[in-house]
């Protein structure tokens, strides 16, 4: 009974962050540190208390710095926010090396989907101040995309493959 308590706390609580992030990113192009701080941190509090050995929970920090890093070094080549990494890289604590790759595979399809609808849009459909700011700023050429919305889809959609949530997601 706890332990299905825990479980449900740990996705409420992985999915909640990642909804916020993109809804922050869609409204100002920033994602908050915090959001990024508190998914890393929370992982090893429900890893601890959902009984997964201090070795496993120190390898999925350590990936999660890694992709940090090469989160940082695409902030660099301006391929990615700095919001965006440090939101991945926290996602990555949760996925691990196990949900990884269907992790990064719907965040890259989503972000292609996204990226492409938003230079149509913003070729096709004006600015006006009938729209609301955050529209008007979507709509901006100069502006980058929300790429938080993509990390979103793509956490979510490995939400069923990650090691710590996988017994409580898989479906009879």
């Amino acid at each position: 009974m706890l332990e299905a308590m825990i479980e449900s706390a740990a996705v409420a609580l992985y999915a909640g962050l990642l909804i916020y992030a993109a809804a922050s990113d869609v409204r100002s192009l920033t994602i908050p540190n915090w959001v990024s701080i508190a998914l890393a941190a929370l992982y090893p509090i429900v890893a601890l208390l959902a009984g997964s050995p201090l070795a496993s929970i120190g390898a999925h920090l350590g990936f999660g710095s890694a992709i940090l890093v090469v989160g940082f070094a695409l902030f660099q080549f301006n391929v990615l926010g700095g919001g965006d990494a440090k939101i991945m890289a926290a996602a990555s604590v949760w996925t691990g090396l196990t949900a990884f790759l269907p992790f990064v595979f719907w965040t890259a399809l989503a972000g292609g989907l996204m990226a492409l609808s938003l230079l149509l849009a913003r070729q096709f459909i004006p600015q006006t101040q009938s729209n609301p700011a955050f529209i008007n700023r979507l709509l901006a050429k100069q502006n980058g995309i929300p790429y938080g919305v993509a990390i979103m889809v793509g956490g979510l959609c490995a939400a069923p493959h990650l090691p710590l949530l996988s017994q409580t997601l898989t479906l009879p």
